[in-house]
Order: structure tokens, then sequence, then C-alpha cells
């Protein structure tokens, strides 16, 4: 007979406190990578200079990248402009006054992964265009705070979804979710952003996931271009996407990506 009293095996990667402070330098390089970008951003230069500052970055941090060269992604980020959700390769293209840009980053250390993606507002944008980005940063907060053990993976989707209805009529992209991290980029579970109330199997403490909510000033429909990364809306809208590594531990959710680890914003609620 099995004894009812034994702890069953997760099915998804769990880790340690000593593997999830080892997760937390690759973390914060990444969050410190993508301060630079934020700081260099502006008009006039390209995705290719933003990409060269964080290869250098990650690098010099004793990090390495885990975007490049993934199923043969050429660069160290995503560089995603206007109506580019995600996964655009950075290149010639030139960044102007107004542009909405979301940058997506990667590092790994000692075989641990760190992923985090933020919105960048290029000089004067559009009122809608800013109001969105705000909406898709406290949807993924949203997210966070829910992020605790116990919590089912679909209503973590509906905290999200919940988020972003209460803020406006946007668009929230069904095709790409969050992920569980670790020893690798992407693993189970899959982390959606919309609501499947009482759906999915329960955080437990020792998972670690990436939350990161994509939202449309229009339809949340998607195209894959002809490079095979970069995705578009398909009505043409602008996008934003907001992501964090999270840590699910015994107190609070740890924000792995975040310099100060979310204290300040997870306090604030």
């Amino acid at each position: 007979m099995i004894n009812p009293l034994r702890k069953r095996r997760s099915r998804y990667e769990i880790k340690t406190p000593e593997q999830f402070v080892k997760m937390r330098e690759a973390g914060l390089v990444v969050a410190r990578t993508l301060t630079l970008l934020e700081r260099e951003a502006k008009a006039g230069v390209t995705t290719k200079q933003l990409d060269d500052l964080a290869k250098e970055h990650i690098y010099d941090s004793g990090a390495t990248s885990n975007f490049l060269g993934y199923h043969g992604f050429p660069g160290v980020i995503c560089t995603s402009i206007n109506e580019q959700i995600v996964h655009g390769i950075p290149g010639a293209q030139v960044i102007e006054e107004g542009d909405l840009v979301s940058v997506d980053c990667g590092a790994v250390v000692d075989g641990w992964h760190g992923d985090a993606a933020i919105t960048l507002l290029i000089g004067e944008v559009a009122p809608e265009v800013a109001a969105l980005s705000e909406a898709n940063r406290e949807a993924l907060w949203a997210g966070i705070r829910a992020a605790r053990a116990g919590t089912k993976l679909g209503d973590l989707g509906q905290v999200i979804e919940d988020a972003v209805r209460a803020a406006g009529d946007y668009g929230i992209v069904e095709d790409y979710v969050g992920h569980g991290i670790g020893t690798a980029m992407h693993m189970d579970p899959n982390v959606p952003n919309i609501g499947f109330p009482g759906r999915g199997d329960e955080l437990e403490v020792g998972m670690a996931i990436a939350i990161e909510p994509q939202l449309t000033l229009g339809e949340y429909d998607t195209v894959t271009l002809d490079d095979d990364w970069t995705v578009v809306t398909s009505d043409g809208s602008i996008a934003a996407h907001w992501e964090h590594t999270v840590a699910i531990t015994e107190d609070r959710p740890w924000v792995l990506t975040a310099e100060d680890g979310g204290t300040e914003i997870l306090q604030s609620a």
C-alpha cells in the first residue's frame, strides 16, 4: 500500500533556496541590462546598437545569453517596436520619436536562467500608448501578487485578465503565454494571461515562473512575419509586453528580475 502521508512528487522543477539564489544572480544581470537599455534607448539609436550594449553587459557580468542561438535566434535581446508584439530581431531599424519599444532579455548564470521584458516609451508618445503600457505593467504586477503556493494557474490567469479589463478595452494576446523557468529558459507549466477559474495545477513552493502578459490597442490576433520570429498584431495596432521571473517561496513572491526583488511594489499593494 502506498503511504498516504508521503508527499507526491511535483510535475515541475522544484528549486532549493540555494538554487533560487543562483537564479537571482541571473535575474539581477537581466534587471541591470534592461536598466542600461532603458537609459540608452532613444530616437536615432538602432535596435542593433541596443543588442550590442546588452551583449557586452551580460558577458561582462559573468553571465551568458539564453536568447542568442536559441532555435537560431541571432540576438541577445528581442526588440519589438509598435505593432510588433514579441520576438523582434535587433538590426538596422532606427528607433523614432513616439515609438513604443518592448525589450525582452535573458541571461544564464551557472546553468540557471532569468528572463524579463520591459516596454519603453520613446520621447512624447500618444496618451493611449502610454496608457497601454501602464495597463500591461499593472496586469503583470497583479499576476505577481497572486503568484503564491496554492494558486491554480487558471486563477492566476483570471487575476491578470481582471486587471486588464479594469484598465480598459485592450486585446490580450492569447497565443503567447508565460512559462516555467529554471535550468532551462522555457519549461512547464504554461502560465496563461486569461482566466480559467479553478483550472490548472497549483503553484508550489520551489517553482519559478515567468509571467508575461502582452496587450494590444486592438485585436488579440497575431501574425508571424517572414523572418519566422517577429510576431505582430494582425490589425496593425500597437502592442506592449512586460515580464518578470518570479520564485514561489514560503513567504511571498520573490521577483528575481527586479532589482529590489519586488519589495516596493508588493508592499505597497
